[in-house]
């Protein structure tokens, strides 16, 4: 969980701040657009949590990869895409299709794919072309997932399981990204 409120806390700083730079401007609409999925994830709740706690699994966020170094905004951003990409993935196959609302489930995998065609601009050539340790760390993560998901053979209480996990570091994101807009006096419309 640390790695992920730094890792955030790196993207909406460089993202939002004065050295936002390189075409990436993210619209008071991403960070709605983050709210509201994070209010579809909650939606998709078809089970207790504690009905499935002999299911529960820690998934290892990478978080040592960040502990004690500065994230650099390409990396923050190629990062934050990268797990924005593989919830993308994770909820929008056939077997994901079978668990949960189709209707919450096409609005969710909506508003993950406007967030990845926004940060789309602020990718550098050179994070797209190199993968980056800390993407790999993300894309292990997200393997684990799945391999998860199969050994419990997409059991309801497996997939339940992981839409709580996905659920801390998008609520984890669209919190942050909130503070800082407060922070900026720009209270408009959130």
């Amino acid at each position: 969980m640390a790695f992920v409120f730094s890792l955030l806390t790196a993207l909406v700083v460089f993202s939002y701040g004065p050295g936002a730079s390189l075409g990436c401007d993210l619209s008071q609409n991403h960070v709605h657009v983050s709210r509201k999925n994070l209010v579809l994830l909650r939606q998709m709740r078809r089970l207790s949590p504690s009905f499935c706690l002999k299911d529960r699994k820690d998934f290892g966020f990478p978080q040592e990869m960040v502990e004690g170094s500065q994230l650099q905004k390409t990396q923050a951003i190629s990062v934050l895409h990268e797990m924005l990409q593989q919830t993308f993935l994770l909820f929008h196959t056939e077997r994901s299709s079978a668990a949960w609302d189709s209707t919450l489930l096409d609005k969710l995998c909506s508003g993950l794919h406007q967030q990845l065609e926004d940060l789309d601009p602020c990718l550098v050539q050179e994070m797209e072309e190199q993968t980056s340790a800390l993407g790999m760390a993300v894309k292990r993560y997200f393997e684990g997932i799945h391999l998860y998901l199969k050994e419990k053979k997409y059991s309801d209480c497996a997939w339940e399981t992981v839409r709580v996990e996905i659920t801390r570091p998008l609520s984890l994101s669209t919190y942050l990204q909130e503070r800082l807009q407060i922070a900026n006096g720009d209270l408009g419309s959130s």
